[in-house]
């Protein structure tokens, strides 16, 4: 297993600031498994909105952060040439929110392969904070040419 930093990811998937949000992978295993993680901040743009007095990370941000980091799995492999192809998100299902993510919460999202046909994926994708679940939901998602 290996990690990899800002630098890399920034390599492997097209995402910049403000929607870049993987900060650092812990470990990944090629195409089988991915532990990543985000530093939820009170500076990040979406809390001017949601909400000023009780601010929450949007769970629709939090399925993006589980979804690059399933992209960030896939592109990792050392046969995936992420200038000629990319990964789109597809479709999402079972989705559930537990617990609200706020700012200084540190996001781990855990990505597991569920199948692949041809170039679309499945993956099982959940995000804790403090050991405690705060999301799930099953990703799915294709390889395309550029």
């Amino acid at each position: 297993m290996k990690s990899i930093n800002i630098n890399e990811i920034l390599g492997l998937i097209p995402h910049r600031y403000p929607f870049l949000l993987v900060d650092k992978v812990i470990s990944v295993s090629h195409g089988e498994e991915i532990k990543a993680i985000k530093n939820v901040t009170f500076n990040e743009p979406f809390f001017n909105g949601h909400f000023p007095d009780h601010p929450i990370m949007p769970g629709v941000l939090i399925i993006e952060s589980m979804a690059q980091a399933g992209a960030l799995m896939v592109t990792s492999a050392p046969e995936f040439d992420p200038s000629k192809k990319l990964v789109y998100f597809m479709s999402i299902d079972n989705a559930k929110f537990r617990k609200p993510v706020i700012p200084g919460d540190v996001l781990e999202i855990y990505v597991k392969k569920v199948q692949t046909r041809k170039n679309v994926w499945k993956l099982d994708c959940t995000a804790f904070v403090d050991q405690a679940k705060v999301s799930e939901a099953l990703i799915s998602a294709m390889i395309i040419d550029r």
